[in-house]
């Protein structure tokens, strides 16, 4: 019996490839493996490789080559989820960079689940990456890569960390609510598992005590759900109304919690600004559509991605005479919308 191998195509060898083009092998490859602009490969050059390549089906065998020469190109990115908010926005000032510097990336969502952060780390490293960006990801263990966390507030010399002023930031939201006589604030507290939480929650209370604000125990809640989106913030808000110690403000943990806030407030009669102030935390895309527009500190986090990928690239190409002081911090701004408004003497009502 015989077998008819005419329709078998046999693929060709990077040898063959470069042969038939005429060109070095390393120029064959610096072109297939994302490297010719580094390598000042012109333009030309670049289209008859990629013509030739498609023509022949041939593909770069992108991760045998990374283990042999430790240079993937590829990077991994850890974020607690993937939805409309902080980890999303972030994550799109990394793709700014890697993709216009031509590497790779996966991205994992660990919802904040131990077991996920704990194994996360080892499968992106069995996946040949040859660096890390946690955002707001608690890493248990140092790595025998480079990483750089935003939001981490890791302190380990394998760590360099991304920042925001968060005293800066407290400032801003407080010292607005205080030139419109607020004294009576109302303060949701992010996520326990959120790296954020108890940096913020300190700047606050820091602010607050030397700007003579009150805070009131009555009037401080925490988001308890890790669930993406307003939900937390709505729960966490009732919580505070069913207290029924009066306020005029809310200063909320994020602006999806803010978002929250104002809906169920509107649900209970409560109008915002009107008899109650909100200010939220981030400045998403959707704070400035909401109804009302949102008072917000604006976190400028696609900025943040992008120092997150450029400081990790850096590290990676240069060595460890390359890695920054640590952290690196970032400044926040203040947006005022129509979410905030002069204190009245009102009384939310659950």
């Amino acid at each position: 019996m015989t077998t008819n191998h005419a329709n078998a195509v046999a693929r060709p060898r990077l040898k063959e490839l470069a042969r038939h083009l005429g060109l070095s092998e390393a120029t064959v490859s610096r072109v297939l493996n994302g490297a010719a602009k580094e390598h000042r490969i012109s333009k030309e050059t670049q289209e008859r490789v990629k013509k030739a390549a498609a023509q022949f089906n041939y593909t770069a065998n992108t991760l045998a080559r990374g283990l042999r020469s430790r240079q993937s190109r590829t990077i991994g990115i850890m974020v607690p989820e993937i939805s409309e908010g902080y980890s999303t926005a972030v994550l799109g000032g990394v793709e700014d960079v890697l993709l216009n510097s031509g590497y790779f990336y996966f991205v994992v969502s660990h919802r904040h689940r131990a077991e996920l952060l704990r194994e996360y780390p080892s499968l992106l490293l069995a996946r040949a990456v040859e660096g890390m960006i946690a955002v707001d990801s608690a890493l248990e263990e140092d790595l025998p890569i480079p990483v750089v966390a935003v939001a981490g507030h890791h302190r380990r010399p394998s760590v360099v960390n991304i920042e925001l002023d968060h005293l800066l930031a407290a400032r801003y939201a407080l010292e607005h609510l205080q030139r419109l006589g607020h004294k009576k604030i109302a303060f949701i507290k992010g996520q326990r598992s959120s790296s954020d939480t108890l940096v913020r929650w300190r700047a606050i209370t820091k602010v607050a005590a030397e700007t003579g604000i009150e805070i009131n125990e009555h009037l401080v809640a925490q988001l308890e759900s890790d669930v993406p989106g307003s939900e937390p913030g709505k729960a966490a808000t009732v919580r505070l109304l069913e207290r029924g110690e009066p306020f005029t403000a809310i200063f909320a943990f994020n602006d999806l919690t803010a978002i929250g806030a104002i809906s169920v407030l509107r649900e209970m009669g409560v109008r915002v600004p009107e008899h109650v102030s909100v200010v939220g935390f981030d400045d998403i895309p959707g704070a400035a559509t909401n109804m009302p527009p949102l008072t917000t500190v604006r976190q400028p986090m696609q900025e943040m991605g992008r120092v997150a990928a450029t400081t990790l690239l850096r590290m990676i190409q240069g060595g460890r005479q390359e890695w920054p002081k640590s952290p690196i911090r970032i400044l926040p701004a203040f947006v005022e919308r129509q979410s905030t408004a002069p204190a009245v003497a009102s009384k939310p009502k659950a």
